[in-house]
């Protein structure tokens, strides 16, 4: 169990820190991978939420965009050094940030990985998150059945960055897949062979890299009817760019986040469907978690017959299929972000 000193406290608090109300002795480090991306800032939410009902004491860091492998490392180390009881962490390089973990853990804090599985998997005390590959499995299963013919799909998928961190990997594996398209090595994007996918470009996460990627699928094929997007701001960007070559109604886009811009979007017809996240309680468990191993030494678990803490997902659509579970966007709107 680790304790902060007042000094300490104090000048993490300079630093700019959130901390909970109460007086704490356990402290709870929070990386996101930016601090922009409402899915980021509604986890900050939950992870503040809890940390103030739980009476400790909650830092929240994250990198200056989607890919700062450097300041999430930075944030690491500044949690050892300040003694953090734990550490709920959204990678940004899920293969690259394993070595600054393991000095986390080897210190004695609790690390958790949050949406965003490091690799390896067990890199990490556990995971909280949505079964992205499942999430990815979705809506394509959901895209094949929409699509008038899937045989004759042109796909054009926009993923988050190079460095292929896992939530990327098993969304864009998990729509494929879902398509009925064979991905070859599951645990990467880009070797798959199938002559429907027109092209596989990144949007970094945000609506300008969505914008610029579906301009350069349309550069290889204008005729491209099938988008994937990582997330619902890079779907809007992608939407963006199709409606500027007059191309909006050609082409359904999908998307994973299921936050309350992105359900209105599926509403207003730029997105067809959605799968959606809970990420204010994955971060508010996530709190719960760490609290309860520096407390009682209780690790937590995994979800029965899985290698994680599965958090759930729902499949958010106004135009509905046969054989898929589906919520109404007017569903999907009571639960954002949840």
């Amino acid at each position: 169990m680790k304790y902060l000193t007042t000094l300490a406290t104090a000048l993490l608090v300079s630093a700019g820190m959130s901390v909970a109300a109460s007086a704490a002795d356990t402290s709870v480090c929070l990386i996101t991978k930016d601090a922009t991306n409402p899915f980021f800032v509604k986890m900050k939410e939950g992870a503040e939420a809890k940390a103030k009902e739980l009476g400790v004491e909650l830092r929240s860091f994250a990198g200056k965009y989607d890919g700062d492998h450097e300041t999430q490392v930075s944030a690491i180390e500044t949690c050892i050094a300040a003694g953090a009881g734990g550490i709920l962490l959204v990678a940004t390089d899920s293969k690259a940030i394993t070595g600054s973990v393991k000095k986390a853990r080897d210190a004695g804090l609790v690390v958790i990985a949050l949406d965003t599985p490091l690799d390896p998997m067990d890199a990490a005390d556990m995971t909280f998150a949505t079964d992205n590959f499942l999430a990815g499995e979705l809506i394509g299963q959901w895209a094949a059945k929409t699509i008038d013919d899937p045989a004759k799909a042109k796909i054009g998928l926009i993923n988050i960055n190079v460095t292929q961190p896992s939530v990327g990997v098993l969304r864009n594996q998990g729509f494929l897949t879902g398509f009925g398209i064979d991905i070859g090595d599951k645990s990467k994007w880009g070797d798959e062979t199938d002559s429907r996918i027109v092209g596989q470009e990144i949007g970094n996460g945000n609506a300008e890299g969505g914008r610029k990627g579906m301009e350069n699928l349309l550069a290889i094929d204008p005729d491209i009817n099938v988008v994937y997007t990582i997330n619902e701001p890079t779907a809007a960007g992608a939407y963006e760019a199709l409606k500027a070559f007059g191309k909006q109604n050609d082409a359904i886009i999908v998307s994973v986040d299921g936050g309350c811009p992105g359900v209105a979007n599926v509403g207003a017809g730029i997105i067809g469907a959605t799968a959606q996240q809970y990420p204010l309680d994955m971060a508010g468990k996530g709190v719960e978690a760490i609290v309860k191993a520096v407390k009682t030494g209780e690790m937590p678990a995994a979800t029965e017959g899985k290698d994680f803490y599965d958090t759930g997902v729902g499949l958010v659509t106004d135009k509905p299929v046969k054989g898929l579970k589906q919520l109404t966007v007017e569903e999907g709107k009571n639960l954002c972000w949840g």
